[in-house]
């Protein structure tokens, strides 16, 4: 009966969203199109077998985000301006944060008409530095990181719960910390 529900609740979103969002849902996968908040021509791609209960949101107009296959991203938040590529069989817990720009201009003249032009419906992304994030396959998030733009997460790389990671993660490390850092690496017998 609930997936009944949440058939009908994908439906009514998907509707609303008209040429705003182009959405492709591999078979099985199961996501909250109410979730979704789209700019304008917004792709979102999810492959077969995926659970999603994020929130997505894109920021700006033509950003692109891909979730793979088998892969679940608990009650967390993707926010993305330009590209955001998660890649199959990865696990992202509760309360994560995966960003792929600054939000605003670090310089304040720049950013200092931020809140007026948020209030008359625009802004101006001329000064925000955007990097794509890409979190390769198996990766697993703890609950509460944040991933901010420009970062790679290497393939069966963890990230501890509550993490901050500003730089890349290689394969199969484990990070943890304020900024991450690695903690060790896996070997053969933990994989």
């Amino acid at each position: 009966m609930r997936s009944i529900f949440t058939s009908i609740f994908n439906w009514i979103a998907l509707q609303r969203f008209g040429d705003r969002l182009t959405v492709s849902v591999g078979t099985t996968s199961r996501f909250k199109a109410w979730q979704v908040r789209p700019a304008s021509d917004n792709h979102l791609t999810i492959g077969a077998n995926s659970l999603l209960s994020c929130r997505i949101s894109f920021d700006r107009e033509g950003a692109n985000v891909r979730i793979g296959d088998r892969t679940y991203i608990g009650d967390s938040h993707l926010v993305a301006a330009d590209s955001l590529i998660i890649g199959d069989d990865v696990l992202i817990s509760w309360g994560v944060t995966i960003v792929d720009h600054n939000s605003h201009a670090l310089d304040w003249d720049q950013r200092a008409s931020d809140v007026l032009d948020w209030a008359n419906g625009h802004k101006n992304w001329d000064h925000v530095e955007t990097r794509p994030v890409k979190i390769e396959n198996k990766a697993w998030i703890g609950f509460n990181a944040i991933i901010l733009k420009g970062i790679v997460i290497g393939e069966e790389a963890i990230v501890a719960a509550g993490s901050v990671v500003t730089k890349d993660v290689p394969p199969h490390a484990i990070v943890a910390g304020n900024p991450a850092r690695i903690v060790r690496m896996l070997n053969d017998h933990d994989r």
